[in-house]
Protein backbone atom coordinates (compact mmCIF):
# COMPACT_ATOMS: atom_id res chain seq x y z
CA UNK A 1 0.00 0.00 0.00
CA UNK A 2 1.53 3.27 -0.69
CA UNK A 3 2.19 6.02 1.88
CA UNK A 4 -0.73 8.24 0.50
CA UNK A 5 -2.99 5.09 0.67
CA UNK A 6 -1.36 4.28 4.52
CA UNK A 7 -2.30 7.96 5.95
CA UNK A 8 -5.52 7.85 4.30
CA UNK A 9 -6.55 4.85 6.26
CA UNK A 10 -5.30 5.55 9.04
CA UNK A 11 -6.97 8.89 9.27
CA UNK A 12 -10.07 6.67 8.69
CA UNK A 13 -9.24 4.19 11.41
CA UNK A 14 -8.80 7.08 14.13
CA UNK A 15 -11.76 8.48 13.63
CA UNK A 16 -13.90 5.20 13.50
CA UNK A 17 -12.14 4.52 17.13
CA UNK A 18 -12.86 8.15 18.01
CA UNK A 19 -16.63 7.67 17.10
CA UNK A 20 -16.43 4.45 19.12
CA UNK A 21 -15.38 5.90 22.04
CA UNK A 22 -18.26 8.50 21.75
CA UNK A 23 -20.94 5.99 20.54
CA UNK A 24 -19.38 3.67 24.17
CA UNK A 25 -20.08 7.13 26.55
CA UNK A 26 -23.63 7.48 25.08
CA UNK A 27 -24.45 3.71 25.68
CA UNK A 28 -23.21 4.53 29.09
CA UNK A 29 -24.92 7.08 29.57
CA UNK A 30 -26.70 6.79 33.46
CA UNK A 31 -23.57 4.74 34.11
CA UNK A 32 -20.60 7.10 32.94
CA UNK A 33 -18.12 5.30 35.53
CA UNK A 34 -18.30 1.80 33.37
CA UNK A 35 -16.25 3.91 30.54
CA UNK A 36 -13.53 4.94 32.16
CA UNK A 37 -10.06 2.67 31.89
CA UNK A 38 -9.10 1.11 34.80
CA UNK A 39 -6.15 2.69 36.71
CA UNK A 40 -3.52 0.44 37.95
CA UNK A 41 -3.32 2.67 41.36
CA UNK A 42 -7.06 2.09 42.27
CA UNK A 43 -6.68 -1.66 41.79
CA UNK A 44 -3.52 -1.64 43.80
CA UNK A 45 -5.09 0.40 46.68
CA UNK A 46 -7.75 -2.73 46.72
CA UNK A 47 -5.94 -5.72 46.36
CA UNK A 48 -2.22 -4.39 48.33
CA UNK A 49 0.12 -6.46 46.58
CA UNK A 50 3.42 -8.14 48.66
CA UNK A 51 5.83 -7.27 46.34
CA UNK A 52 7.07 -6.92 42.68
CA UNK A 53 8.77 -9.74 40.81
CA UNK A 54 10.50 -8.57 37.13
CA UNK A 55 9.17 -11.33 34.76
CA UNK A 56 10.85 -10.61 31.78
CA UNK A 57 9.68 -10.93 27.85
CA UNK A 58 6.13 -12.62 27.46
CA UNK A 59 3.37 -12.72 24.81
CA UNK A 60 0.98 -11.53 26.27
CA UNK A 61 -3.50 -11.80 25.54
CA UNK A 62 -4.53 -8.46 24.25
CA UNK A 63 -7.80 -8.86 25.72
CA UNK A 64 -6.19 -9.30 29.13
CA UNK A 65 -5.01 -6.02 28.97
CA UNK A 66 -7.26 -4.12 30.87
CA UNK A 67 -6.18 -0.58 32.08
CA UNK A 68 -2.82 1.88 32.70
CA UNK A 69 -0.78 3.06 35.20
CA UNK A 70 -0.79 6.44 34.10
CA UNK A 71 -3.09 7.32 30.80
CA UNK A 72 -6.30 5.82 32.28
CA UNK A 73 -8.19 9.27 31.70
CA UNK A 74 -6.69 9.52 27.67
CA UNK A 75 -8.82 5.80 26.65
CA UNK A 76 -11.74 4.77 27.45
CA UNK A 77 -12.26 1.29 28.78
CA UNK A 78 -12.65 -0.08 25.41
CA UNK A 79 -8.80 1.58 25.00
CA UNK A 80 -10.59 3.60 22.29
CA UNK A 81 -8.63 7.13 22.42
CA UNK A 82 -11.07 10.03 23.96
CA UNK A 83 -9.19 12.94 22.87
CA UNK A 84 -7.64 14.51 19.86
CA UNK A 85 -4.95 15.75 20.88
CA UNK A 86 -3.71 11.96 20.90
CA UNK A 87 -4.56 11.60 16.71
CA UNK A 88 -1.00 12.04 15.80
CA UNK A 89 1.02 9.53 17.83
CA UNK A 90 -2.13 7.06 17.47
CA UNK A 91 -1.93 7.19 13.28
CA UNK A 92 2.37 7.19 13.22
CA UNK A 93 2.17 3.67 15.14
CA UNK A 94 -1.51 2.58 12.79
CA UNK A 95 0.83 2.78 9.65
CA UNK A 96 3.73 1.21 11.30
CA UNK A 97 1.15 -1.72 11.69
CA UNK A 98 0.02 -1.66 8.29
CA UNK A 99 3.98 -1.27 6.88
CA UNK A 100 4.77 -4.19 8.88
CA UNK A 101 7.14 -2.56 11.52
CA UNK A 102 8.19 -4.41 14.01
CA UNK A 103 7.30 -2.39 17.01
CA UNK A 104 8.99 -2.42 20.17
CA UNK A 105 7.36 -4.07 23.16
CA UNK A 106 4.90 -2.35 25.39
CA UNK A 107 5.87 -2.61 29.48
CA UNK A 108 3.39 -3.88 31.30
CA UNK A 109 2.57 -4.83 34.76
CA UNK A 110 0.68 -7.94 35.74
CA UNK A 111 -1.67 -8.16 39.21
CA UNK A 112 -4.11 -10.91 39.65
CA UNK A 113 -3.81 -12.30 35.60
CA UNK A 114 -4.53 -9.08 34.35
CA UNK A 115 -2.47 -6.37 32.57
CA UNK A 116 -1.72 -2.90 33.19
CA UNK A 117 0.29 -0.54 30.37
CA UNK A 118 3.29 1.11 32.00
CA UNK A 119 4.11 1.87 28.53
CA UNK A 120 3.20 1.40 25.22
CA UNK A 121 -0.67 2.53 26.07
CA UNK A 122 -1.24 3.83 22.14
CA UNK A 123 0.13 0.87 20.69
CA UNK A 124 -2.44 -1.28 22.69
CA UNK A 125 -5.18 1.00 21.99
CA UNK A 126 -4.13 -0.26 18.11
CA UNK A 127 -3.76 -3.79 18.61
CA UNK A 128 -6.95 -3.49 20.27
CA UNK A 129 -8.52 -1.31 17.28
CA UNK A 130 -7.25 -4.19 14.98
CA UNK A 131 -7.90 -7.19 16.54
CA UNK A 132 -5.03 -8.07 17.25
CA UNK A 133 -4.58 -10.88 19.73
CA UNK A 134 -1.33 -11.05 21.44
CA UNK A 135 1.44 -8.44 21.92
CA UNK A 136 4.93 -8.64 22.68
CA UNK A 137 5.60 -7.35 26.77
CA UNK A 138 7.86 -6.76 29.18
CA UNK A 139 6.38 -7.73 32.69
CA UNK A 140 7.11 -7.11 36.08
CA UNK A 141 4.48 -9.17 38.40
CA UNK A 142 2.67 -7.43 41.29
CA UNK A 143 2.05 -10.47 43.61
CA UNK A 144 -1.34 -11.03 45.30
CA UNK A 145 -3.30 -14.42 45.70
CA UNK A 146 -6.54 -13.27 43.88
CA UNK A 147 -7.18 -13.79 40.61
CA UNK A 148 -9.10 -11.85 38.35
CA UNK A 149 -10.89 -12.22 35.18
CA UNK A 150 -10.44 -9.99 32.33
CA UNK A 151 -13.34 -7.35 32.63
CA UNK A 152 -14.28 -4.33 30.62
CA UNK A 153 -14.79 -1.58 33.74
CA UNK A 154 -14.36 -0.64 36.79
CA UNK A 155 -17.32 -2.61 38.04
CA UNK A 156 -16.61 -6.09 37.08
CA UNK A 157 -13.14 -6.33 38.66
CA UNK A 158 -14.66 -4.42 42.13
CA UNK A 159 -17.28 -7.03 41.97
CA UNK A 160 -15.00 -9.75 42.03
CA UNK A 161 -12.18 -8.24 44.68
CA UNK A 162 -15.43 -8.03 46.92
CA UNK A 163 -16.71 -11.40 46.41
CA UNK A 164 -12.88 -12.67 47.47
CA UNK A 165 -12.98 -10.53 50.46
CA UNK A 166 -16.46 -11.88 51.57
CA UNK A 167 -14.89 -15.60 51.22
CA UNK A 168 -11.94 -14.73 52.70
CA UNK A 169 -14.13 -12.38 55.86
CA UNK A 170 -16.69 -15.79 55.86
CA UNK A 171 -13.61 -18.03 56.18
CA UNK A 172 -11.57 -15.95 58.76
CA UNK A 173 -14.15 -15.61 61.02
CA UNK A 174 -17.35 -18.14 60.81
CA UNK A 175 -18.87 -15.40 60.93
CA UNK A 176 -22.33 -16.91 58.95
CA UNK A 177 -22.35 -19.55 61.00
CA UNK A 178 -22.15 -17.82 64.02
CA UNK A 179 -24.72 -14.95 63.40
CA UNK A 180 -27.27 -16.92 60.71
CA UNK A 181 -26.76 -13.88 58.43
CA UNK A 182 -24.70 -14.13 54.92
CA UNK A 183 -26.51 -10.93 53.38
CA UNK A 184 -23.12 -9.38 54.61
CA UNK A 185 -22.43 -7.64 51.37
CA UNK A 186 -20.97 -4.45 50.05
CA UNK A 187 -20.91 -2.57 46.39
CA UNK A 188 -17.03 -1.17 47.11
CA UNK A 189 -14.03 -2.91 47.82
CA UNK A 190 -11.83 -2.97 51.54
CA UNK A 191 -15.18 -2.96 53.81
CA UNK A 192 -15.03 -6.45 55.32
CA UNK A 193 -11.80 -5.30 57.03
CA UNK A 194 -13.76 -2.31 58.21
CA UNK A 195 -16.07 -4.48 59.63
CA UNK A 196 -13.10 -7.16 61.21
CA UNK A 197 -12.41 -4.28 62.43
CA UNK A 198 -15.32 -3.05 63.92
CA UNK A 199 -16.09 -6.12 65.66
CA UNK A 200 -11.82 -6.18 66.91
CA UNK A 201 -12.92 -2.89 68.87
CA UNK A 202 -16.04 -4.02 70.33
CA UNK A 203 -14.20 -7.10 71.50
CA UNK A 204 -11.95 -4.96 73.57
CA UNK A 205 -14.60 -2.18 74.85
CA UNK A 206 -16.31 -5.60 76.46
CA UNK A 207 -13.00 -6.49 77.66
CA UNK A 208 -12.11 -4.02 79.35
CA UNK A 209 -15.19 -4.64 81.76
CA UNK A 210 -14.20 -8.70 82.02
CA UNK A 211 -12.38 -10.85 84.33
CA UNK A 212 -11.82 -13.36 81.51
CA UNK A 213 -11.42 -12.33 77.67
CA UNK A 214 -14.53 -13.10 75.29
CA UNK A 215 -14.14 -15.34 72.56
CA UNK A 216 -14.30 -14.13 69.23
CA UNK A 217 -17.23 -15.29 68.76
CA UNK A 218 -19.03 -14.18 71.24
CA UNK A 219 -17.52 -10.66 70.03
CA UNK A 220 -19.38 -11.39 66.69
CA UNK A 221 -22.87 -12.09 67.98
CA UNK A 222 -22.25 -9.47 70.69
CA UNK A 223 -21.88 -7.01 67.90
CA UNK A 224 -24.10 -8.26 65.68
CA UNK A 225 -26.98 -8.06 68.31
CA UNK A 226 -26.39 -4.49 69.80
CA UNK A 227 -24.03 -2.60 67.51
CA UNK A 228 -25.33 -4.10 63.51
CA UNK A 229 -28.65 -5.09 63.77
CA UNK A 230 -29.82 -1.97 65.84
CA UNK A 231 -28.42 0.19 63.03
CA UNK A 232 -29.38 -1.96 60.39
CA UNK A 233 -33.06 -1.95 61.62
CA UNK A 234 -32.79 1.93 61.94
CA UNK A 235 -32.02 2.71 58.30
CA UNK A 236 -34.72 -0.30 57.51
CA UNK A 237 -37.28 1.82 59.69
CA UNK A 238 -36.60 5.13 57.92
CA UNK A 239 -36.88 3.84 54.81
CA UNK A 240 -33.86 5.85 53.08
CA UNK A 241 -32.56 2.85 51.06
CA UNK A 242 -34.56 3.60 48.38
CA UNK A 243 -32.88 6.87 47.99
CA UNK A 244 -29.48 5.02 47.40
CA UNK A 245 -31.01 2.04 44.95
CA UNK A 246 -27.23 0.96 44.09
CA UNK A 247 -25.98 0.14 47.23
CA UNK A 248 -26.70 -2.30 50.35
CA UNK A 249 -27.45 -1.71 53.99
CA UNK A 250 -24.15 -3.17 54.60
CA UNK A 251 -22.71 -0.10 52.66
CA UNK A 252 -25.22 2.59 55.04
CA UNK A 253 -23.99 0.80 58.54
CA UNK A 254 -20.81 1.40 57.22
CA UNK A 255 -20.87 4.90 56.03
CA UNK A 256 -23.74 5.62 58.93
CA UNK A 257 -21.49 4.40 61.61
CA UNK A 258 -18.48 7.32 60.23
CA UNK A 259 -20.98 9.44 59.96
CA UNK A 260 -22.47 9.22 63.04
CA UNK A 261 -18.96 9.15 64.90
CA UNK A 262 -18.42 12.59 63.15
CA UNK A 263 -21.71 14.10 63.96
CA UNK A 264 -21.00 13.42 67.82
CA UNK A 265 -17.76 14.73 67.93
CA UNK A 266 -18.74 18.07 66.33
CA UNK A 267 -22.40 18.51 68.22
CA UNK A 268 -22.10 15.96 71.30
CA UNK A 269 -22.38 12.38 72.15
CA UNK A 270 -26.28 12.86 72.81
CA UNK A 271 -26.33 12.96 68.77
CA UNK A 272 -28.99 10.07 67.77
CA UNK A 273 -28.46 7.57 65.65
CA UNK A 274 -32.32 8.39 63.98
CA UNK A 275 -31.41 11.86 63.47
CA UNK A 276 -27.68 10.90 61.97
CA UNK A 277 -29.68 8.43 59.67
CA UNK A 278 -32.38 11.43 59.01
CA UNK A 279 -29.25 14.30 57.95
CA UNK A 280 -27.33 11.64 56.41
CA UNK A 281 -30.35 10.47 53.71
CA UNK A 282 -30.86 14.43 53.07
CA UNK A 283 -27.19 15.53 52.34
CA UNK A 284 -25.84 12.09 50.65
CA UNK A 285 -29.23 10.33 48.76
CA UNK A 286 -27.71 9.63 45.38
CA UNK A 287 -29.47 11.70 42.51
CA UNK A 288 -30.42 10.13 39.32
CA UNK A 289 -31.22 13.63 37.62
CA UNK A 290 -28.47 15.16 38.82
CA UNK A 291 -26.02 12.79 37.56
CA UNK A 292 -27.90 12.25 34.05
CA UNK A 293 -27.59 16.26 33.87
CA UNK A 294 -23.69 16.38 34.63
CA UNK A 295 -23.16 13.41 32.25
CA UNK A 296 -25.08 14.77 29.56
CA UNK A 297 -23.09 18.49 29.80
CA UNK A 298 -20.01 16.13 29.82
CA UNK A 299 -21.26 14.45 26.48
CA UNK A 300 -22.11 17.55 24.84
CA UNK A 301 -19.15 19.33 25.44
CA UNK A 302 -17.01 16.57 24.00
CA UNK A 303 -18.84 15.96 20.94
CA UNK A 304 -18.56 19.76 20.59
CA UNK A 305 -14.94 19.34 21.06
CA UNK A 306 -14.77 16.51 18.35
CA UNK A 307 -16.69 18.31 15.52
CA UNK A 308 -14.00 21.10 15.90
CA UNK A 309 -11.19 19.12 15.18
Amino acid sequence: MADMGISTQSEEDFSKVRNKALVNSLQHLLSPEETRLISLNDIKEMLHPDNEVYVGMQTVPVDKIIGSEGRYNDFDNLFFPKHSHLKNRWLNIDKAYMKGVILPAVTLYEIGGVYFVRDGNHRVSVAKARGVECIDAEVTSLRTEIRLTPGKSMETIIRQIIAYEKRLFYAKTNYGDITGDWSLDFTTAGQYDVIYNHILTHKYYINLNQVEEISMTDAIMSWFNTVYMPVVNTIIQHKIMKKFKRRTVSDLYVWLVKYWDELKKALGEDFSLEKAVEDFAQNYAESLPNKIKNHLKKVWLKSLSFKKK
